[in-house]
């Protein structure tokens, strides 16, 4: 990974021809060096897309000021857009309930500098995996809940996570609903693990629904999370091929496997800002 400091600026706006010009006039005007630049148009919407990240070494506008100069571009497309700077690691959360595969993957992926982030709390509605938070050295928190107590919880959750200034929660099979509140406090900075390949079989024991309907291939689906159980925007999926041999023990170990790959490259994407939220829909640039 490069040590030098960039720029990352998401947009999206209505399709009209110079947009791109402009843009590229900006950033060569104040001396930047465009080091990636990656675009999409959606012909169906009329609307343009893009990523676009430069070298801020040798760049003339000072960090703190490039948001403001840059917004009588934005103003003239009406752009909806996000600036970003590499320096600055995201903040993750990672709530988990029993299950520790998705939890030990990030985590170690983290330890070994594959996700560029600070993995600041593990939450918990049980106690079985604080040993594995605290191994990693990562504060670990457990909120039991019940059906009287969840929005009280949920309320202390909120609180928590403001507290650690948390960007991103990861949901690394957390197997409960989230509250509306979480839901809104953190749209499009949610993400869930669903071991299925969404759209089919959502909601509980979807390998045990695969088998039943004997399926050739099961899969897993990392999505932001909304108020609509499993119907987020999709962020990554991935397959794996069965057989009519593979039980549901089979099918359960295959895809905690695809589980950990497709949860780790969601996040991965996300903390990079290679993902834009259009609609129901994602745009990635990877």
């Amino acid at each position: 990974m490069s040590n030098r400091e960039t720029a990352i600026l998401l947009l999206s706006c209505r399709d009209r021809k110079g947009i791109v010009a402009e843009i590229s006039h900006f950033i060569s005007t104040y001396e930047g060096n465009i080091l990636h630049s990656d675009q999409h148009s959606d012909e169906e919407s009329q609307t343009f897309f893009m990523r676009i990240e430069w070298d801020l070494a040798g760049f003339t506008i000072p960090k703190a000021r490039i948001a403001a100069a840059f917004e009588p571009i934005a103003q003239k497309f009406k752009m909806s857009w996000q600036l970003e700077f590499s320096s600055r690691q995201k903040r993750i959360a990672i709530f988990v309930s029993r299950f520790d595969h998705c939890l030990y993957d990030l985590l170690l992926r983290h330890a070994a500098g594959e996700l560029t982030a600070e993995i600041r709390l593990v939450v918990s509605n049980h106690e079985e995996l604080r040993g594995v938070a605290e191994y990693f050295r990562v504060p670990f928190f457990h909120f039991p809940i019940s059906k009287k107590a969840k929005a009280e919880v949920e309320e202390k959750e909120l609180a928590l996570l403001a507290e650690y200034q948390i960007d991103l929660v990861i949901l690394a099979r957390y197997m409960q609903i989230v509250g509306e509140g979480l839901v809104e406090r953190y749209r499009n900075r949610m993400i869930n693990i669903h071991h299925s390949f969404l759209p089919a079989f959502v909601g509980a024991k979807p390998y045990h629904q695969a088998h039943s309907r004997g399926v050739k291939i099961i899969g897993a689906t990392s999505h932001y999370v909304t108020s609509e159980l499993d119907q987020g925007p999709i962020i990554e999926q991935d397959v794996a091929r069965i057989t009519h041999r593979d039980s549901v023990a089979d099918l359960i170990l295959k895809g905690r496997n695809l589980e950990k790959l497709v949860l780790s490259k969601a996040v991965k994407l996300h903390i990079e800002d290679k993902v834009l939220v259009f609609g129901n829909k994602t745009v990635v640039f990877d």
